[in-house]
């Protein structure tokens, strides 16, 4: 199988997959089967171009033109390979989950949210491997479409807010800013391919425009939730468990960070905007977005609330990272999308499984369920101590890299920043963790753990959030590949 033909399949599979799920909608047994068969054959498919991706191969396919010098393109370079592995990998895990999920809470209309989660992970795949600035949009366009229908799965009039919310947001910050910024992008370079180095170098640029391009850019992916455009992220948590897990770990926020940083690197160039002034407001926006975010998520107590504004705080460490703009940050930057993917899907998985199992949403109800439910607030731990930044968690990894590489440029607010929010983050999980293990249950209490296929997915994740950080040299070298150019 040829590179090229591995991109096509990459993107053919969960697409023809939709296509099975629905002819099944009759058989639950066989929709499923489906799913897990696509999901399967699809992270195959991306595996198989890890090695010629780390040996320094960039594979491209070319479609068709949809404007004079302008067309439907794919490039596998080492950031959307990283990006594809951690989305591949996860939707096998979050489909066995569902099963559990979906059945154990007698959801309705299964088939649709099987549909169009294979469909949302075809847009994901699509974001991945984005040769240009074109392809990118149009796929992240698709994604934010294909997602609505899940987060407004329950119908109800809460879903509908919270929909209008999500897709509001979303389409008003890509349409009116990043559409903006492309078109521009198109005019001063003449280009929308992403290149090593960036494409804006021989533009001419005026260092002001620079700012004011990469304004529109930031605000205008809108899915990686910088304040004040992240309300969508803590609306959408009405949708079902698993969709949040898609949201947060999987697709949704993922390709909104995995845009910046592509951006960063493949349209600004670090080297080139490395010192501009007109950058510097990056991470003073990024570093507020961790706090506040953090703050307002040591407060919750809706649990699924807390673990929302968590990933809007999460998700700004790997803006700010990237907006240091020094190799190692850019490192920091990239891990960080895969240690937050294992780490965050695990905490949801626990969350669902909560809920599933003791039917409790609250911070202040989870007095002693770990002795009922000790393999699901085991894996919660785990996914706690990654967010956290601790050892022996993929957290741990991503931190460092991006504390180390702030350090190493004396960006003390940024490293002031990482410290504080790093207090935070033990501030709202370590008592989640001492609640669940070191209070007394309720009286009367009789449950014990969720279906066993959400069980065996939560413990997947946390191994994963746990084997990245003793095996890390994948996704590392895939991270040092990004900041090598």
């Amino acid at each position: 199988m040829t590179p090229q033909v591995a991109i096509v399949l990459a993107l053919v599979i969960p697409a023809a997959g939709a296509i099975g799920i629905a002819a099944c909608h009759r058989a639950p047994n066989l929709r499923e089967s489906v799913t897990l068969a696509a999901a399967v054959g699809m992270f195959v498919v991306v595996l198989s171009l890890v090695g010629p991706v780390l040996e320094g191969s960039r594979p491209a396919l070319f479609l068709f033109e949809a404007l004079p010098g302008i067309g439907m393109a794919f490039r596998v370079e080492p950031l959307g390979m990283l990006f594809a592995l951690v989305a591949s990998a996860l939707w096998i895990v979050n489909s066995i989950y569902s099963i559990g999920y979906m059945r154990g809470n007698k959801e309705q209309h299964q088939t649709r949210f099987y549909v169009c989660f294979a469909l949302a992970l075809a847009c994901t795949l699509g974001i991945a491997f984005a040769g240009n600035l074109l392809t990118l949009f149009l796929f992240y366009e698709g994604l934010t479409l294909i997602t609505y229908p899940l987060v407004t799965h329950h119908g109800d009039d809460e879903a509908r807010r919270g929909g209008r919310t999500y897709l509001g947001v979303l389409l008003t910050t890509s349409i009116v800013f990043l559409l903006t910024a492309i078109v521009t992008t198109w005019a001063v370079a003449g280009t929308l391919d992403f290149a090593p180095g960036g494409i804006l170098g021989d533009a001419g640029l005026s260092n002001a425009a620079i700012g004011g391009l990469l304004a529109l850019y930031m605000f205008g992916i809108g899915k990686a939730a910088l304040m004040p455009f992240h309300r969508w992220l803590p609306a959408a948590m009405v949708a079902p468990t698993p969709v949040s897990a898609l949201l947060h770990a999987v697709a949704v926020v993922k390709a909104g960070v995995f845009a910046v940083v592509k951006v960063i690197v493949y349209v600004f160039g670090v080297e080139r905007i490395a010192g501009l002034a007109s950058v510097d407001w990056l991470p003073v926006v990024a570093g507020f977005t961790i706090v506040a975010a953090s703050v307002v998520a040591l407060r919750a107590d809706n649990l699924k609330r807390r673990l929302a504004y968590s990933t809007v705080s999460q998700l700004s460490y790997v803006v700010m990272a990237a907006a240091l703009l020094t190799p190692l940050t850019v490192v920091g930057a990239v891990l960080h999308i895969a240690a937050h993917a294992f780490g965050k899907i695990t905490l949801f998985f626990a969350a669902g499984a909560i809920y599933t199992a003791a039917h409790k949403t609250e911070v202040s109800q989870l007095d002693g369920i770990g002795h009922r439910m000790p393999w699901t607030l085991g894996a919660f731990a785990v996914g706690a101590l990654s967010m956290i930044g601790l050892p022996p968690a993929a957290g741990f990894v991503s931190k460092w890299y991006m504390l180390a590489g702030a350090m190493a440029i004396e960006h003390w607010p940024a490293v002031a920043v990482i410290v504080v929010s790093t207090l935070l983050n033990a501030g709202y999980f370590v008592p989640i963790v001492y609640r669940a293990f070191l209070r007394p249950p309720p009286e009367g209490e009789a449950h014990g753990e969720a279906p066993w296929p959400m069980v065996v997915a939560m413990v997947a994740t946390a191994a994963l959030t746990v084997a990245m950080f003793f095996y890390a040299d994948v996704p590392l070298a895939l991270a040092r590949g990004v900041a090598g150019g």
